[in-house]
């Protein structure tokens, strides 16, 4: 099933899940709403919904079609959180390859559209530009014969795991603008076929793994990252290098003690004036006395020189 860019709008009919031998259903750049349908049938190995209006979760079933090969449910208004469960994307986890009749078909990857004949060596996961949240479940990072996974643009968080060395066929990478956290795993530096890697726009922090492969992109790859250091981005202080384990500084430790001393000794100083001025006058009425005429005197002059001056100025 090719509808591809149609204008078709609406809710999809019923009779699709009684469709049980399809198995391409490419439904890209229409105007189709409401939920993705349940009960698809089990020998899909093409999903294209992208450019849609289909809107709620993402159905588990989705992730349990053994012969699935390509995913692209991108630029919809899916939210909630990815199924977490045991996926059963055997096509996107083996070696094993099933009998394929080519087909043509619109095909977005690496950032680029494609027209091209539909092949099973090309696994692909593309959730881009939607509303989904919460962690991303670690059996989509154990895909190992997935070659693109994309994630742009959704509200999903928590940590990059370690065991995405394994996706050792991935060749584009792209988890931008997202809310993910804590350090890039050293795994990473594992993928060496990976060709478009875009992790900007997060809060990742610590420094970036070194390895060919990863410092083989420029800095657009990491920006947007406040905490992130390491080539391509600026040096790490050593505190940005190991934010878990670096000691504070002794030298921003130096200068905040230097301050601390000159302002507590300013305040003394300040106290210990102001009152040995004003406890002896307070104590000692010679002083006192003394202190008052000062006073007294001063005002009077002040007032005599005043009254000359204008009286100088009235003659004029």
């Amino acid at each position: 099933m090719n509808l591809w860019n149609n204008k078709l709008s609406g809710e999809l009919p019923l009779y699709i899940s009684n469709l049980k031998e399809l198995e391409t259903m490419n439904l890209g750049e229409n105007e189709f709403s409401g939920n993705i349908p349940v009960g698809m049938s089990q020998n899909l190995v093409v999903v294209i919904f992208r450019a849609n209006k289909f809107e709620g979760i993402i159905p588990q079933q989705l992730f349990n079609l053994s012969y699935l090969f390509h995913l692209d449910l991108a630029h919809n208004k899916l939210s909630g959180s990815l199924p977490h469960f045991v996926y059963n994307l055997t096509q996107m986890d083996t070696d094993h390859v099933n009998e394929w009749y080519a087909t043509t078909l619109d095909l977005f990857t690496k950032g680029q559209y494609y027209v091209t004949d539909v092949n099973p060596h090309r696994r692909t996961v593309d959730l881009s530009s939607n509303s989904l949240s919460g962690e991303v479940p670690l059996e989509l990072f154990r895909l190992a014969q997935l070659q693109t996974l994309n994630l742009y643009h959704n509200n999903l968080i928590g940590t990059i795991p370690k065991e995405i060395g394994g996706m050792k066929n991935v060749e584009s990478l792209d988890l931008s603008n997202n809310k993910f956290f804590g350090e890039i795993p050293q795994t990473m530096a594992r993928l060496n076929f990976l060709e478009v890697l875009n992790l900007s726009c997060n809060n990742f922090n610590g420094k970036i793994p070194t390895g060919t492969q990863l410092q083989s992109f420029n800095a657009s790859s990491y920006i947007g990252n406040p905490r992130l250091c390491g080539a391509p981005l600026n040096n790490c202080t050593m505190k940005e290098e190991n934010p878990k384990t670096a000691t504070p500084s002794t030298e921003n430790e130096g200068d905040d003690s230097i301050k601390e001393s000159l302002y507590l000794g300013m305040g003394v100083g300040f106290a210990a004036g102001f009152w040995g001025i004003c406890g002896s006058l307070f104590l000692i009425r010679k002083w006192r006395h003394a202190y008052f005429r000062f006073i007294y005197g001063v005002g009077n002059r002040l007032y005599v020189t005043l009254m000359v001056k204008l009286n100088s100025f009235r003659r004029i």
